[in-house]
């Protein structure tokens, strides 16, 4: 009887066993390195840093795909940009909204890079809009030739400081919130507040809800922030007062030389500069969710079902906010969070112009919502609650009879406050 020997071919990646080989292991790695950068007035002509990748470079080609909002509102801009700079171009425009993220919307992108005959290494995609759109030309490009590279310019607070810093990409199907999905990091994402300077308070507010998330689960700080300014950033749309500009590509290097000599960044720059390190740093060491207790979850165990059987009157970040506003409340109940302050947390959503209850907190949502979320996360809760604030921890033992609890108990703190 033959004996099987292990026997290796290649780099150490590569493993036969036996002789004659029975079967091969094959080990690799992919490493992943995006870029996240920020620059005010992206769309002013004499800015490159659209283009920054290809300077030099003749017959350049880009392929834009945006929303009817963003193409009312900075269509011509757009057009003009790519004009000026001497770059063949096509522009996109898909509806824009969470009813229309869909599979269809994705198919749209990939007809349409056919049409345009997009090169697969050479010819990012570049995305401009919110959150939704993101996801879409995301999941697009991850399909598309099996992998395209993409650049992101969020136009809005939900998408400068969440979608357009992570590496998911998704859509919604069968009902469910981004059920089809990828992991697929754009090349680069690019930062400009200006762009917040035509949002209404809704849709800032929006933003502000996974700003304040990173605030209650790991950044008291930032909390604080919220907590004296919120009213000025959802104002001011998140400007920054002295410039009324966003952040610069120059921020990160004074924001270091300011905090040497013990001065801050107005309230504007350093809130955005929390939000997305922080929510970098959970994500940088779990990008592929290898771990799936990750604290960036809160706010988002009921808020899909919520969201999604809500459609279209909450939007993403509001479902999001009533969920923090549910579990605030059971973190109370059990101890973890202080009458205090929950108070003043309930106090801040109001402030951000967020709601902290909708009609939908009931518990013929929330059980099978938290069912769902079981199935999501490999057939535990992981359920993050606030530790007072800026901390968090995970649980398991969600009862029925306390979600019923403390969504009757959420409602009657909400009867008659001023949301």
């Amino acid at each position: 009887m033959q004996q099987n020997t292990q026997t290796t071919h290649g780099d150490h990646g590569l493993l036969a066993v036996g002789s004659p080989v029975t079967h091969w292991s094959v080990r690799t790695s992919n490493p992943v390195q995006y870029e996240i950068r920020a620059s005010e007035n992206l769309l002013d002509p004499s800015n490159p840093t659209i283009l920054e990748d290809a300077v030099g470079a003749t017959g350049l080609r880009r392929f834009v795909v945006t929303d009817s909002v963003v193409d009312s509102l900075y269509g011509e801009r757009i057009r003009a940009y790519f004009a000026h700079h001497g770059v063949e171009h096509r522009v996109l425009v898909l509806d824009d909204g969470e009813t229309h993220k869909s599979m269809d919307a994705v198919l749209r992108v990939a007809e349409a890079l056919d049409a345009f005959g997009i090169d697969r290494r050479r010819e990012p995609v570049i995305a401009i809009g919110g959150g939704v759109l993101m996801d879409i030309v995301g999941f697009a490009a991850s399909l598309y030739r099996r992998s395209t590279p993409f650049i992101r310019i969020p136009t809005t607070l939900i998408g400068l400081v969440d979608a357009g810093v992570g590496a998911k990409t998704g859509v919604n199907h069968n009902g469910h919130k981004n059920r089809l999905g990828t992991y697929f990091p754009a090349d680069r994402t690019l930062l400009d507040r200006t762009f917040l300077t035509t949002l209404d308070d809704r849709h800032i507010s929006n933003g502000l809800a996974e700003i304040l998330k990173i605030a209650l689960i790991k950044d008291a700080r930032l909390f604080d922030l919220l907590e004296q300014h919120g009213t000025d950033l959802l104002r001011d749309r998140m400007q920054s007062p002295a410039s009324g500009i966003g952040l610069t590509p120059a921020d990160a290097p004074v924001g270091q030389r300011l905090a040497s000599r013990g001065l801050h960044l107005d309230p504007a720059t350093e809130v955005v500069e929390h939000a997305i390190h922080g929510m970098l740093e959970e994500l940088q060491p779990n990008l592929w969710e290898k771990v799936l207790e990750r604290v960036v979850d809160y706010g988002h165990t009921f808020s899909p079902t919520i969201e999604m059987n809500a459609l279209p009157a909450l939007l993403h970040g509001e479902a999001v906010a009533v969920d923090m506003a549910l579990t605030t409340v059971m973190a109370e109940r059990r101890g973890l969070v202080s009458a205090y302050q929950r108070e003043r947390i309930l106090g801040v959503m109001d402030r951000l112009g967020l709601p902290a209850w909708h009609p939908l907190c009931n518990p013929q949502v929330l059980v099978p919502a938290l069912l769902d979320t079981v199935r999501h996360r490999d057939g535990q809760q992981r359920l993050p609650l606030p530790v007072g604030i800026g901390s968090a921890v995970f649980v398991n033992d969600v009862t029925e009879a306390e979600l019923a609890a403390a969504a009757e108990q959420l409602a009657a703190l909400s009867v008659g406050a001023p949301r």
